[in-house]
């Protein structure tokens, strides 16, 4: 009988540790956008430097690492929301990059990224208004936004 009990808690318990992995580490696209959700510029980020002077507006710098849970589940939940597209899209240029990879790691480098996600607001002559980083959901991204708005 204590066999049994053994045996059904040890499989209980494996199955909680891959549903909160699965929960934690969804499957995401880190290229793929979700419709009504935040809009990635897909240009170089000379080009986002000027678009953002030429309208006047933050870039909103999101730096990820495509092993990284949380960059998934903001990627996947947050960025995929239509309050945080429809937020983020009026008020900034956004550009989402691998800071692993090719310009997404020079700017990681420039930018003295230490953790990921990394999550940055830089005005059109790259100089960083606010940092963060870590998991947010959209209310707290959108929040964050505004104070990155009001700084000078």
């Amino acid at each position: 009988m204590t066999n049994i009990k053994n045996i059904i808690i040890t499989i209980l318990t494996i199955s909680l540790c891959i549903g909160i992995y699965v929960y934690n580490n969804p499957r995401v696209d880190f290229n793929k956008e979700d419709e009504g959700g935040i809009a990635f510029y897909k240009g170089t980020w000379a080009e986002v430097l000027t678009k953002a002077k030429q309208e006047n507006k933050l870039i909103f710098l999101d730096i990820y690492a495509t092993w990284c849970g949380p960059c998934k589940k903001l990627k996947k939940y947050t960025f995929a929301s239509k309050k945080t597209g429809l937020y983020f899209n009026t008020h900034f240029i956004n550009i989402s990059l691998d800071g692993e990879e090719g310009a997404g790691a020079a700017l990681a480098t420039f930018y003295e990224i230490t953790n990921y996600p990394s999550l940055l607001f830089i005005n059109g002559e790259g100089k960083v208004v606010s940092r963060t980083d870590g998991y947010m959901g959209d209310k707290e991204l959108i929040n964050y936004g505004k104070l990155a708005l009001q700084k000078p």
